[in-house]
């Protein structure tokens, strides 16, 4: 049977491009699939754009969010009518819930993926997070330990380009830096107030993928300095923002080992059954809906979370009727994300001389404490914060007319500080995705169907971390706190966090297990999955970066195994 590609890479957001990057530069012909279609930076991009020449004030019409974007009021800062194509609208891309809250499945169907869309905060994960499910017993033992990643967050900080300071802290450990976006002067007196009040928290400046003092490498790949106009939801047209559009692409193109197709949607992954090895993938065309199948020797799927899953259960025979390299029962299950509470937020005495320049790419950031610094905690695992300081509104309903109406709105109004908790979601069996046996998409693909529900710890989590957050902000001197101290917590529904992950679970055991501890499927050895899939549990930070380690340190252990003869 003729092959096509060394490797075959389903995806070109963060772990796709990775791969492809990774994998080209060790030399393999590598096939990159993408469902949407390809993004053009000079045309695309709109941050180029003066605000008063986008039509409607660059608002999406509420009749056409009702329709595509149900999931608006979660993305809302991020999401506007100039860039509105980078977001899969569910009208042409449709999948069923089962609660009745329904799961906000977000999504970007174009080259580059929701890499183009993400919020760029990256944290590693500490040593903790990887002993977690076996401590606890909630999920299972991650088959590998903080030393086996450290070396590849090395590698993806440095090429990424991660503007930080280094803290010291053993919950969120140090890395290959850039010069980090600085605290704001209410920032600062928070953090003076909150760690003397309470010595196990930390306020540190947040980690972000924006290139703060680009190296001679980035600058020679065509990427430039962040400009610190908080536009990088519009697309960066400097490169200043890490996606895979603007950074692992070209790195994999570079190569000139790379080969890319748009408008590819992966109906299924082919295997032989005779060797059980993965021998390509059957594609669809999104325009002519033609079938093709390409071949290759190894698979990498980088598909999403969710988008994975779909494939591998998609992937049934007559020798796998479940789902392809599903002998453990797992594809599809444990799905997480991380829990999202109601903002905190209060507002801070004096400081009103002072006004903040420029606007920071990256929020402040609390790590998370709880059963880590601070034990006997009512509640499994924990929360960080993302948290930040500013000046409110310039208008603040000042009255008056003409003269009098300018004056008064010449001054902004106090300072006040926030606190957004995002708490760990546990690995629940239940929590899973499967395939509608009724209905299918415009290109004959089972609809996915997600069960995806909070659990008690998660629920408490939320109302832990609103109380430790109105702690913290009286112990800085905030008044008006909201919400008050007596309000029920708010919770967001599961995939709001925009962090899914785990329905392809790493493991120690094929029986409780898909991936062994190089992404490698147990039951297909040259099949690897490193997006979110593969987590075996959620941790509290931003999860990219570990993407990002994951997918580099499989690309380059599937590259060696192929150099060997034995894939």
């Amino acid at each position: 049977m003729p092959v096509d590609f060394d490797a075959i890479v389903v995806g070109s957001g963060i772990t796709g491009g990775y791969a492809a990057k990774e994998l080209t530069e060790r030399g393999l012909k590598v096939l990159v699939l993408e469902r949407g279609p390809t993004i053009d930076p000079a045309t695309d991009y709109s941050d180029m754009v003066d605000p008063w020449d986008h039509p409607d004030v660059n608002m999406i019409p509420e009749d056409e969010i009702a329709a595509k974007y149900p999931y608006y009021s979660t993305v809302a800062y991020a999401m506007f009518n100039s860039n509105k194509s980078f977001w899969a609208n569910e009208a042409d891309h449709p999948y069923e819930t089962v609660n009745p809250d329904r799961f906000r499945w977000v999504r970007g169907y174009h080259v580059g993926g929701r890499s183009l869309m993400w919020g760029r905060a990256s944290y590693r994960w500490c040593e903790d997070d990887f002993e977690a499910n076996k401590r606890d017993g909630h999920g299972v033992d991650w088959p590998v330990r903080y030393a086996d990643i450290a070396p590849w967050y090395d590698k993806v900080e440095t090429f990424v380009g991660i503007a930080g300071d280094r803290d010291g802290l053993a919950n969120l450990p140090d890395g290959k830096f850039l010069p980090g976006f600085a605290m704001n002067v209410a920032e600062k007196v928070v953090k003076a107030k909150v760690e003397a009040a309470f010595p196990t928290r930390n306020l540190v400046i947040g980690r972000g993928a924006n290139l703060s003092q680009p190296t001679e490498e980035h600058l020679a790949a065509g990427r430039g300095q962040c400009q610190a106009r908080s536009l990088c939801s519009r697309g960066c047209s400097f490169g200043a923002y890490f996606s895979s559009l603007s950074s692992t692409l070209p790195a994999a193109e570079r190569t000139g080992r790379m080969t890319l197709k748009t408008n590819a949607i992966v109906h299924s992954i082919e295997v032989d059954p005779r060797t059980g090895r993965a021998t390509g993938v059957r594609v669809i065309d999104a325009v002519t809906r033609a079938a093709t199948v390409y071949r290759a020797r190894i698979v990498f799927l980088n598909a999403s979370t969710i988008g994975s899953a779909v494939i591998l259960l998609n992937s049934r025979d007559a020798a796998n009727p479940n789902g392809l390299a599903n002998r453990s029962d797992q594809v599809g299950r444990n799905l997480m994300d991380h829990i999202i509470g109601g903002n905190v937020s209060g507002t801070l005495p004096g400081m009103l001389d002072v006004y903040d320049r420029g606007r920071r790419p990256i929020p402040v950031y609390v790590p998370r404490y709880g059963n880590f610094s601070e034990k006997d905690k009512p509640y499994l695992r924990g929360f960080g914060y993302q948290a930040g300081a500013g000046r409110s509104s310039w208008n603040a309903g000042a009255a008056g007319v003409g003269k009098a109406l300018k004056l008064a709105n010449r001054t902004p109004g106090p300072w006040q500080m926030g606190f957004l908790p995002f708490g760990e979601m546990l690995p629940r069996a239940d929590n899973r995705v499967t395939l509608s046996t009724t209905k299918r998409d415009k290109w004959g693909i089972p609809l996915p169907v997600i069960d995806c529900k909070w659990g008690d710890n998660e629920r408490l989590l939320i109302v832990e971390a609103t109380k430790d957050a109105q702690a913290m902000l009286r112990a800085a001197g905030a008044t008006d706190i909201t919400p008050a101290e007596t309000a029920i917590a708010q919770t967001r529904v599961p995939g709001e966090g925009i962090h899914e992950m785990g329905t392809i679970r790493m493991g120690r055991d094929s029986a409780t297990s898909v991936l062994n501890g190089w992404n490698q499927a147990h039951d297909i050895p040259n099949l690897f999955v490193t997006d979110g899939a593969a987590m075996a549990s959620s941790s509290t930070q931003n999860p990219s970066l570990t993407y990002m380690a994951f997918t580099a340190r499989a690309a380059h252990h599937a590259a060696d195994l192929l150099k060997e003869g034995q894939l």
